[in-house]
């Protein structure tokens, strides 16, 4: 059969030029026009309707053409990551924080902070500034008259946990002063209003405070006056007037400040949109960013991987995130618009999962990245929205996480509107409810690497690790207020308690050899009462009648449940301490063999 051709190059004489474009030119100059194959030899046919009949596809060049074409995938190319489908899931009424009085203030600041025992809130007060502690498992409605830290006399801007004590506080006021709170183990009962110390130095507010991270009783402080000082809290004087160092190279008010890994760099954000990257201990400036696309509210450091992320407004109002190489803050790696919005950004990065969290004021959406050490840095992964609005945010320490939910961030939303703070949990969804240990790599603990002194004199150290696995030795702080005994010793010990009366009513009835009586029945129930309240969940589940009702079942697979959980971990506790005995030992023999 013969090939189907356009009438126009069917008339077209040998040589001649195209006549319009639906005839395209050969492909190479000084190449022949290439001849259409014969009808079905392989070729597709392209429908042209201003001829009424099909062409050969004359756009793709034979084999060894001059002109190269790149190949196209059909199939998108997705990034390989654990995270990607990471969901945030809201707390229940029942976890939540009811009828707290949250603070009515235009400040931009967190306004809230939360460490394993406790959550601190700033709130409103008459007279004075104050703030709300409140234990972290105490959920549900406050008490109207619930105690107070109310010992400034201006508004509180800012309160931040030490990193190394869970029950130490700072705060900060309009009233130009900070204070160091220590915070009761026990419920509170009545007001604080006396401070451990008074940090006396800056002339104006103090509008934001900061701890090292990895230097104990270092406290970093910024006010109206456009002056950083760094106080040492390691002395005994109740009021310290003097800082041990003043920073005074910013000209306008400083919106943020940032550390990081080991606390031997210091990035602010001023005022003047401007990004300063300085030495902490001398003060001096060792870049300086200033981007006209760009005015800058927050600075963040992002861990170790050598770069700072900072959020803030385009030139046309938007709001933009941007990524800075630590080593070039000339011009930013990358830039990225969210939205037209006014409120602030708060940004959030997890050095363990590479994941940014930027968190909206004024709004109920928490958008999350993971950031990549090559182009594109910032990966979009997902956004959690809500209708309600936050004011403020706290966020939990990873030593205070459920690692069972496989829950690796929380926030907690300070919701204004309805008293109401939220805790929200990061998830990744794993059907296993074994400990997922890539999701959990050794973290921060709350142990300091250094002392003040020493890192006054020029030491710097990261942080110290842990583990977040169930059993193993976490370094909580405060060492001075020991937790209560876990359940698992007091599972262990009621067992051999259990076990020990069993053999001794044995050994009873062998001795005796006759029939109980009234007396040893009594002794017999005594026995049993008593193994009844000692024993975990108040009962021996190999003794129980079994269950007659639905409802019964359920309430026998619910205990066992526990007890299996509390046997898996009295398990692994046992397996970390052989493990840390076997090290011991092998240390000893070393010692040993030197001598």
């Amino acid at each position: 059969p013969r090939s189907l051709v356009p009438l126009a190059a069917a008339r077209r004489k040998p040589g001649a030029q195209p006549m319009n474009e639906r005839d395209p030119p050969s492909l190479c100059p000084g190449t022949p026009q290439r001849q259409a194959p014969a009808f079905g030899a392989g070729r597709g046919r392209i429908w042209d309707p201003s001829c009424g009949a099909g062409r050969a596809d004359l756009a793709l060049p034979r084999e060894g053409s001059c002109m190269a074409i790149a190949k196209m995938s059909w199939h998108p190319q997705y990034r390989s990551s654990k995270f990607r489908h990471v969901y945030g899931k809201p707390a229940s009424k029942e976890k939540c924080y009811d009828c707290v009085p949250i603070t009515c203030s235009v400040h931009d600041n967190h306004f809230c902070a939360v460490n394993p025992h406790f959550i601190a809130v700033v709130t409103e007060c008459a007279g004075g500034g104050a703030f709300l502690v409140i234990p972290i498992h105490q959920t549900g409605k406050l008490d109207p008259h619930y105690p107070r830290v109310c010992g400034h006399k201006g508004n509180v801007l800012d309160i931040k946990w030490s990193p190394f004590d869970d029950f130490v506080i700072a705060s900060c006021s309009e009233d130009a002063t900070v204070k160091i709170w220590d915070i009761p183990k026990h419920l509170l009962t009545r007001n604080i209003t006396s401070a451990r110390k008074e940090l006396l130095g800056h002339a104006r507010r103090v509008g934001l405070i900061e701890w090292h991270p990895t230097a104990s009783n270092i406290l970093f402080s910024t006010g109206y006056d456009y002056k950083i000082m760094i106080w040492n809290l390691d002395t005994k004087e109740p009021i310290i007037q003097n800082p041990v160092k003043t920073i005074s190279c910013h000209k306008d008010v400083i919106l943020s400040m940032s550390f990081n890994t080991d606390g031997s760099l210091l990035a602010t954000a001023c005022r003047d949109r401007k990004i300063r990257l300085m030495d902490p201990r001398s003060g001096a400036v060792l870049q300086e960013a200033s981007c006209k696309s760009h005015r800058v509210n927050k600075v963040l450091f992002l861990g170790n991987m050598k770069k700072l992320l900072s959020t803030g407004t385009s030139r046309w109002n938007n709001r933009q995130i941007a990524l800075w190489a630590q080593g070039d803050l000339s011009v930013p790696l990358a830039e990225e618009d969210l939205d037209g919005a006014s409120g602030l950004l708060f940004p959030f990065y997890d050095s363990d999962t590479h994941m940014l969290y930027v968190v909206s004021k004024g709004d109920g959406n928490i958008r999350y990245y993971e950031i990549g050490a090559e182009k594109p840095y910032l990966n979009y992964l997902t956004e959690y929205r809500s209708p309600l609005p936050q004011k403020g945010i706290g966020i939990m320490p990873k030593r205070g996480l459920d690692v069972s939910a496989c829950e690796i961030f929380r926030f907690y939303k300070l919701i204004p509107g309805k008293s109401l703070i939220e805790p929200v949990s990061m998830i990744v969804p794993r059907r296993s409810e074994s400990y997922q240990e890539d999701i959990y790599p050794m973290t921060a603990g709350a142990q300091p690497a250094l002392t003040a002194q020493e890192w006054l004199n020029g030491i710097n150290k990261g942080p110290v690790l842990v583990s977040l696995r169930p059993g193993s030795e976490i370094l909580n702080s405060m060492p001075q207020f020991p937790a209560k005994e876990p359940s698992l010793r007091s599972t262990e010990s009621n067992w051999y308690q259990a076990r020990t009366e069993r053999m001794a009513m044995k050994e009873i009835q062998k001795q005796s050899g006759i029939q109980e009586t009234k007396g040893q029945k009594n002794m017999g129930e005594r026995f049993q009462e008593d193994r009844q309240m000692r024993l975990s969940n108040g009962f021996d589940v190999f003794e129980r009648p079994p269950p007659k009702t639905e409802n019964e079942l359920l309430q026998m697979f619910y205990r066992q449940q526990d007890e299996i959980r509390r046997l898996r971990e009295l398990v692994n506790q046992r397996d970390i301490q052989i493990t840390q005995l076997e090290l011991e030992l092998r240390n000893i023999h070393q010692d040993s063999g030197r001598y």
